[in-house]
């Protein structure tokens, strides 16, 4: 395992990408991803609610200045927001990223700007964000430190118009190359557990529990992806509601991707309610 952790956001990512990645249930979505000669990379991605049949779309362009450690974005939404971001890394200082992101709402006048930073090393990941706005800035930060596979890490929000600590969250775990667990604590009143392992190199499973002070149920789901061969992959989920999720990925040749995705609730076979989705991803 590499001697530096995670960043806070970022532990459990593998479990939660067993539930999340390649699933989109009740839409239809199309991403676009090509790249110029001079390295300017653009992004076009389109998808339609099947529930609502409203159209969202967006429009992002990245270019990287690699002798710099500067990245450039600008994003442009059918919600009619402009989002610029501009990130350096490694300059001012190793495993040190700046990052500034402002946002514009050209027919609401609506305006956001946050500054994000980052610092890794050996054994120790931290970030810290203001999110700026007129009646005071909100600010979080976050500490994970790591040692030998053990990780910890805590997360705390607060906002300054209100004088109010908004997230207070703490998360342990154990990282290998082929297995993680994790446990979480937010607010002092939500808990989760997260268990990971990557079964061999063609097959990842997943669980994941959480449950929340003041109810006698726990939410609980399992899940499973499995690569079939280079090209193919299928993944399966099921949880404690008897919702089922299935979905299929298909590279039909260099470039182009289709998923297929469904979503079953198993107590409910006749009546309806079941979810579809289809994405195509083309790269070029």
């Amino acid at each position: 395992m590499a001697k530096v952790p995670p960043k806070y956001d970022d532990l459990g990512k593998e479990c939660r990408d067993v539930f999340g990645k390649g699933y989109g249930f009740g839409a239809v979505k199309l991403d676009l991803k090509t790249k110029a000669k001079n390295g300017v990379e653009f992004v076009t991605s389109g998808s339609s609610n099947n529930d609502s049949g409203k159209v969202f779309g967006s429009l992002e362009t990245k270019y990287k200045y690699s002798d710099y450690g500067i990245t450039l974005s600008d994003k442009w939404t059918t919600d009619n927001v402009i989002t610029t971001n501009i990130a350096v890394e490694d300059q001012l200082a190793k495993g040190l990223k700046l990052e500034f992101d402002a946002s514009f709402a050209p027919n609401t006048g609506k305006k956001s700007a946050k500054i994000k930073s980052a610092y890794k090393q050996d054994y120790v990941h931290c970030t810290g964000d203001v999110d700026f706005d007129f009646a005071g800035p909100a600010i979080q930060a976050s500490a994970v430190a790591g040692y030998e596979g053990w990780v910890a890490g805590y997360q705390a929000a607060y906002d300054t118009a209100k004088s109010k600590l908004t997230a207070n969250n703490f998360s342990f775990g154990y990282r290998s190359d082929d297995f993680n667990i994790y446990t979480s604590v937010n607010d002092g009143s939500k808990f989760s557990g997260l268990i990971y392992h990557k079964i061999n190199g063609s097959l990842e499973a997943a669980a994941q529990l959480n449950w929340a002070s003041g109810s006698s149920s726990t939410a609980f789901q399992v899940g499973c992806k499995y690569d079939v061969d280079k090209d193919t992959s299928v993944r399966a989920k099921v949880s404690n509601s008897s919702l089922v999720g299935l979905a299929f990925t298909q590279q039909l040749r260099d470039g182009i991707k289709v998923t297929l995705s469904s979503q079953i609730d198993t107590k409910n076979l006749n009546q309806g309610g079941h979810k579809i989705g289809l994405g195509l991803d083309f790269q070029a």
